[in-house]
């Protein structure tokens, strides 16, 4: 049996108090409790652990990696900064050189094969955007990955997916080294699990990589299309933990994306976008139609998978709405950037978790303003939603926005960044509210909870946004035991 005590610990910013855990489940709450392991907390604060709910670990490991274009304000800025790292840190032989994080939404210039050949000549080149939705490509690179006399060198949802699979070109054992140091990374933020849908055989990948001791973190791993058959053959049901993985694995949700994002102009919207008036995807990309995605959800939800439906625009928030009802069955909408206010009382009423990444908001405020003008009072409508009574989960979307769950909370919170005023502040929710929805629910830290824990130095219920952006996490605990602890 083992048994710790933390003592002296503050709960909801009260007097101290000790926490007895015996077999990773927290026994007992109280005064002058002991253990023969005990750890003063000395007035530190304690939050249930947090969860990431929407990751994809291993872009997210490998955008460390590449080139970061982030910065760029054009692509003429974009193409300088690839030509430079070209001769700083070049690509290995026979690679492409690979960037990420550009955003062309408010470009001056248009990002087109031309511009990359000018900076970039015969080196294939891979940019990769911050939403994960399209990549830039050179002429090189458009040879390389059969996209040849593409007329503008820029590939949107499904050609860029197959791009960005195709540039996974380093060996299992070096990526999983990779991913097991982001997940050391993310849990000294007070991460206890994440839900990764990276586009993989995840259920394999992960039971790899624990198997050779990346035991940081829980794991959700989300299924998708190509996988779905396998899984259901196996009898997996979403929330059922894998054998032998120590607890650490469990079966996560089915994802099926139909439509894009904001910053490619793909997300499926009711309106058209300014400056593609008449163009055949002026109002975005609707990627799978509902004759297809009912029948989807009814299977999947029959087998005992939830279905987690990727949809951005207030369009495609309708239609999702609308299948999920036709098939009768709960699940998950990811992103839920954009929604009509008639649809928001839906999300309650059909047992559909909305699955929201605050920093986007940050992110993507100016894009928005420009081609949801008009429509901003709506997106990312945290309050809304909650108002409407409908469950609410939160995340990052890494590498979109960065695995740390209190600047999740903060952009939840406070709605701003970079001292700028908070946009649509009326969406704003409380940091008790945004702890919740990063905790699976866990407002608070209770008896006969499992000891997912996070310990940290100030009290974030009365912690500034600011301030929550950068909590001091002291420790961080999986049913007990540390997986990050600066107290000892």
């Amino acid at each position: 049996m083992t048994t710790l005590a933390l003592r002296n610990g503050r709960i909801d910013g009260g007097e101290p108090i000790d926490l007895l855990i015996e077999n990773g489940t927290i026994q007992q709450i109280g005064v002058g409790l002991t253990a023969p392991r005990s750890i003063d907390l000395e007035g530190r604060h304690v939050v249930p652990g947090l969860w990431d709910d929407h990751v994809h670990l291993s872009q997210h490991a490998l955008a460390h990696r590449r080139v970061d274009v982030s910065a760029a304000g054009s692509a003429a800025e974009a193409a300088a900064i690839m030509a430079a790292a070209a001769v700083v840190r070049p690509a290995a032989p026979g690679l492409p050189l690979v960037g990420f994080g550009f955003r062309d939404g408010l470009w001056p210039d248009p990002p087109t094969a031309a511009v990359l050949d000018a900076a970039m000549g015969a080196l294939p080149t891979v940019l990769i955007s911050g939403d994960l939705h399209c990549c830039w490509l050179n002429t090189a690179a458009l040879d390389r990955y059969g996209f040849a006399l593409h007329p503008t060198g820029v590939l949107r949802e499904n050609d860029a997916f197959r791009v960005t699979d195709s540039l996974h070109d380093v060996p299992d054992r070096v990526l999983d080294g990779w991913v097991a140091e982001a997940a050391v990374t993310a849990a000294a933020r007070g991460v206890v699990g994440v839900v990764d849908f990276e586009m993989a055989d995840n259920l394999t990948v992960w039971t790899r990589r624990i198997a050779v001791g990346c035991d940081s973190l829980r794991v959700a791993a989300g299924i998708y299309t190509e996988h779905l058959d396998t899984a259901i053959a196996a009898g997996h049901q979403t929330g059922a933990v894998i054998a032998d993985t120590g607890g650490l694995l469990a079966v996560g949700p089915f994802k099926i994306l139909i439509d894009g994002s904001l910053n490619t102009r793909t997300a499926y919207c009711v309106d058209e976008y300014p400056g593609l008036e008449g163009h055949p995807h002026s109002h975005g990309m609707l990627t799978v139609s509902p004759d297809v995605l009912v029948p989807m959800l009814r299977r999947v939800s029959a087998a005992g998978i939830l279905p987690a439906v990727h949809a951005i625009g207030d369009d495609a928030n309708r239609i999702a709405l609308d299948c999920f009802e036709a098939a009768g069955c709960r699940g998950r909408i990811e992103h839920a950037q954009l929604v009509r206010d008639t649809d928001l009382p839906r999300f309650a009423a059909l047992g559909v978790t909305a699955s929201l990444q605050p920093e986007q908001a940050m992110d993507d405020r100016d894009v928005a303003d420009r081609y949801w003008a008009g429509r901003t009072a709506r997106a990312f409508p945290l309050r809304s939603l909650i108002d409407a009574g409908a469950t609410l989960v939160l995340g990052s979307d890494a590498p979109v926005a960065p695995l740390d769950p209190w600047i999740t909370i903060a952009a939840a919170v406070g709605r701003a960044r970079d001292g700028l005023t908070a946009w649509h502040p009326e969406q704003a929710i409380s940091t008790a509210e945004a702890i919740a929805a990063s905790a699976h629910g866990r407002r608070r830290v209770a008896r006969g909870d499992v000891a997912d824990l996070c310990v940290v130095e100030i009290d974030p219920l009365s912690a500034t946004p600011a301030a929550l952006r950068t909590m001091p996490v002291s420790a961080t605990l999986i049913a007990g035991r540390f997986t990050h602890s600066v107290l000892e």
